[in-house]
């Protein structure tokens, strides 16, 4: 295994990811705002600046290039604008890309719109891909397996990975790690993974409230145990994350610094563990480095990644 203080960039430019989920068009309308409608009680924003970012899975692959790793990224989009100009948008950060296309997908798109430095309102548009995508999907999956170092399923519940249990259950028999930033309340599909990342209001959804520490750690070593897992990483904002292991548990406390904005702080710490422990770094080396990751995206505005000079700086 590589020691974390010798993690070279050519060690980091070895590791293949491969990042599997939903993506989605991150939009950004920048405007001003100098007086409230007439028509009701909400701001008027005169927009002076559009931007667009790669979204969900996309930023997931993102942060894994940025980083120097060798990143692939397989989804399922629509044939519409919105994917086309996401394709365009990855096509230049050097992911190779597999998007499967239906027509009757709406490619999701998350539109901020953003006065005063301040996001007054996000809209959505998405809708869920038909079944017979996903099963291409997977069979893609299965010719991009064996070539990669690490797989991570970024589930942002938009139902592109129907088929996750099956994928894993390929993964594990091929003997790659496996790393999911979960979603909603049912983690049985996850079964047999090698790390999951919910935050503490996605762990709730499924273990229940906890009352101390204590309690906190039986909750997760007993979820560990019935789905099978290797480990959970609980990532807790400003309290850091806690690695729960077959070990025991390794907390790392947040770096202190001034928070700008979380979006996509989760698919930093994530992408960045994967890299890391796909270029031969173990779980418990790349929990600190993950963290210390995450403390310096929260520093910049909207989806942001991290390089590899910034982190090993």
């Amino acid at each position: 295994m590589t020691n974390p203080l010798s993690m070279t960039k050519t060690h980091i430019a070895a590791s293949r990811v491969l990042v599997v989920g939903d993506v989605m068009l991150d939009r950004y309308w920048y405007g001003a705002v100098d007086r409230i409608s007439p028509e009701a009680p909400v701001p008027v924003v005169r927009i002076t600046r559009e931007e667009e970012r790669c979204g969900g899975a996309a930023n997931v692959a993102l942060n894994a290039a940025t980083l120097g790793a060798q990143a692939s990224l397989l989804t399922v989009v629509g044939d519409d604008e919105a994917s086309h100009k996401l394709e365009a948008l990855v096509a230049t950060t050097g992911i190779r890309t597999h998007f499967g296309r239906d027509a009757a997908l709406k490619t999701t798109v998350k539109l901020r719109i953003i006065g005063r430095q301040q996001q007054l309102i996000r809209l959505d548009f998405e809708n869920t891909p038909p079944s017979e995508v996903l099963a291409t999907q997977t069979a893609t999956f299965s010719t991009l397996l064996p070539v990669h170092d690490a797989i991570l399923f970024s589930d942002y519940g938009k139902g592109g990975l129907a088929h996750v249990s099956d994928m894993i259950t390929a993964a594990r028999a091929a003997g790659k790690p496996i790393f999911i930033d979960p979603k909603g309340s049912d983690y049985s599909r996850y079964r047999q993974a090698t790390v999951i990342t919910p935050n503490r209001a996605e762990l709730q959804q499924v273990v229940g409230a906890w009352v101390h520490e204590a309690d906190l750690q039986a909750k997760v070593q007993a979820l560990r145990e019935q789905l099978a897992l290797d480990a959970v990483l609980l990532t807790r904002s400003e309290e850091g994350m806690t690695l729960f292991d077959a070990q025991g548990h390794l907390h790392v406390s947040a770096q202190a610094r001034e928070v700008f904005d979380v979006t996509g702080a989760g698919d930093t710490v994530i992408a960045t563990m994967a890299t890391l422990v796909g270029a031969g770094m173990t779980l418990r080396d790349a929990v600190p480095m993950a963290n210390r990751a995450g403390g310096i995206v929260v520093g910049k505005f909207g989806t942001a990644t991290v390089s590899y000079e910034e982190l090993f700086a």
